[in-house]
C-alpha cells in the first residue's frame, strides 16, 4: 500500500516540476509580443486574387439553364436555392 501511495507522489512531484517548467517560457513569449497598433501598421496589403475563367468553365446563362433543369421537383435549398420550382 506505502508503495503506490509513493509512485502516485513521484508522479506528482513530476507533474508540478513539468508545469513549473513551461511557465517561464509563456510568459517570454507574451513579453515578446508587439502592441497591436505596430502590427498593424506593419502589415501590408496584398492585391486581391485574379480569377481567369478557362475555356472549360460553364458561362453564368449555361449554369442557371443546367441549375433549373437538374432542381425540377428538389427543395429549394442549397444549391438548387432559388432554382426549385
Amino acid at each position: 500500500m506505502k508503495s503506490i501511495h509513493i509512485v502516485i507522489l513521484i508522479a506528482l512531484a513530476a507533474l508540478v516540476m513539468a508545469i513549473l517548467m513551461t511557465a517561464p517560457a509563456h510568459a517570454e513569449s507574451s513579453k515578446s509580443k508587439k502592441p497591436a497598433a505596430a502590427e498593424k501598421t506593419a502589415k501590408k496589403k496584398g492585391s486581391a486574387p485574379k480569377f481567369v475563367n478557362s475555356s472549360s468553365q460553364e458561362t453564368t446563362a449555361e449554369r442557371d439553364r443546367r441549375l433549373y433543369r437538374e432542381c425540377k421537383g428538389r427543395p429549394n435549398a442549397g444549391a438548387c436555392s432559388g432554382y426549385a420550382s
